[in-house]
């Protein structure tokens, strides 16, 4: 199987947004969401429909990372759990 610079991309960076990903590789958003959507279909990402607010206005976008990736903890204090 061939690396495809947006899959590369999400194995050096983690989870991105797809404007970042074209904004990062180059290829225009259109290319970039066709591309993600068959990494998706292939089942080597994950992604979500995201709803981001600029200047109160909703800018529609995917968030993606590598199937099977687990994002890092969140720097903080961590409740604890009992048993």
């Amino acid at each position: 199987m061939h690396a495809t610079p947006i899959l590369e991309y999400l194995k050096k960076h983690g989870q991105q947004l797809d404007a970042d990903i074209a904004a990062a590789t180059g290829i225009p958003l259109p290319k970039v969401r066709l591309s993600l959507s068959d990494l998706s279909a292939r089942g080597e990402i994950s992604r979500c429909s995201v709803t981001r607010y600029s200047d109160g206005k909703p800018v529609e976008g995917m968030l993606c990372r590598v199937a099977g990736s687990i994002p890092p903890a969140t720097p903080g204090r961590k409740r604890e759990i009992k048993s």
